[in-house]
């Protein structure tokens, strides 16, 4: 089996840390694998990575270390004691492939976040890219990779608006040329990066400037998976899950409110109504593709520092029925972010590595289950899009795989 490896955007966030710590937990024997869609049986047979040999790296424009991420993490968490001791030592060797991340044209949110030196905030964009290539170079050459799945789960971004320059690969690479770093942000430099070193590409975030048309095309010319957008963790996995139900029973719906309280990172940017709007707009998208019609709706995304990595999403969905009877139906998902979001990544990561060895290129459609807002895909409802992931595994296994 080819030895892979993930590079974060984002390192030495929650998820990252999740990721890591999971990983290694599994190694250890330390925890099972719940949560991990690779792991059902319809994807039996088919050679995927073992989740316990990842290596791990990236960039994180924090100052901060895997071993220190975990001890905070684990501690807000309150996970099991025993596991974090028993995988410090690792951790502490994952600090060795982090490297300084780059926050070109983020928003303040972002930039406040960054630490004060690492980075050359001046430098150019061509250098930029230039340095994220390197980066990943030395982590491959260190680790004896044979593959690098890029993973975005850095902070979310305000949402750029499509220029000229986005729509082709000659336009994008002359605005790189010419350094015009007011039309791009720092995930198009870290995505043309990865892309560039053939690695396999996964946008976990709302960050519209991650998959712009040029960059999905040049993943196409060389030969390199992309997908996103927007890890489908909670309030949008349970809604693409109950639309279906309204659908069936022929129920009108009116109206579908969602309520959102969160805490650390994620939730400090999201309080910005600039980034929150990358947020919203995925997490609001949902409805009128999946219903047909557009119901009154609105998401409200608030920032509640005391609950850490806790999330809870509260809906109030109003709907129509026989004689025009109106009823309601709500719900209430409270979970760990972060502990949701970590075996989907173990998963993407499987799923990337084993379409590059398949030769396969541009988007990876089938995994529009794990996005709320999967790229080229209109498909919305859960049950259909896991219908594509299980039949892309079929033919899978059915047409060989290479090892």
């Amino acid at each position: 089996m080819n030895r892979t490896g993930i590079f974060f955007i984002g390192a030495s966030g929650y998820i990252a840390t999740a990721v890591i710590a999971g990983a290694l937990a599994m190694r250890k024997g330390l925890c099972g694998s719940s949560g991990m869609v690779t792991e059902l049986p319809q994807f039996a047979g088919l050679s995927l990575v073992d989740p316990a040999s990842f290596a791990f790296g990236g960039w994180d424009i924090r100052r901060s270390s895997p071993l220190e991420s975990a001890r905070n993490f684990f501690l807000s968490s309150q996970l099991p004691s025993g596991i974090l001791p028993a995988i410090e030592a690792d951790l502490a060797e994952a600090g060795q492939n982090i490297y300084p991340g780059i926050s070109t044209n983020c928003g303040r949110s972002i930039e406040h976040i960054c630490s004060p030196s690492g980075q050359d905030r001046n430098a150019a964009l061509g250098v930029q890219v230039m340095r994220l290539r390197r980066d990943i170079q030395e982590f491959r050459e260190r680790n004896s990779l044979d593959c690098v799945v890029v993973v975005n789960l850095a902070s979310t971004e305000p949402p750029i608006e499509e220029l000229p320059s986005h729509a082709s690969i000659g336009g994008l690479e002359r605005c790189i040329e010419e350094d015009r770093s007011s039309e791009l942000r720092a995930s198009t430099l870290y995505t043309y990066a990865a892309i560039l070193e053939g690695c396999p590409y996964i946008n976990f975030t709302p960050s519209n400037a991650a998959l712009l048309p040029a960059l999905i095309r040049l993943a196409e010319e060389r030969g390199v998976p992309v997908m996103g957008s927007d890890g489908k963790t909670g309030e949008t996995l349970v809604k693409s899950a109950l639309i279906p139900m309204f659908l069936l029973r022929n129920l009108e719906v009116l109206s579908w409110e969602g309520f959102n309280i969160l805490g650390n990172m994620d939730g400090m940017v999201l309080s910005d109504p600039e980034n929150k709007e990358s947020k919203i707009k995925t997490k609001d998208s949902l409805l009128p593709k999946a219903l047909g019609y557009s119901p009154h709706s609105s998401v409200h995304i608030d920032y509640v520092p005391s609950l850490d990595d806790q999330k809870t999403a509260w809906n109030f969905i109003h709907f129509r029925g026989f004689l025009s009877t109106k009823m309601s139906l709500q719900f209430i998902w409270q979970g760990y972010d972060s502990i949701l979001a970590a075996p989907l990544v173990l998963d993407l990561a499987r799923l990337s590595e084993l379409a590059r060895r398949r030769g396969e290129s541009g988007l990876m459609r089938h995994l529009a289950s794990f996005f709320k807002a999967p790229e080229g895909v209109e498909e919305q409802l859960l049950h259909e899009q896991a219908g594509m992931l299980f039949k892309y595994a079929q033919d899978a296994r059915q047409n060989g795989v290479h090892t």
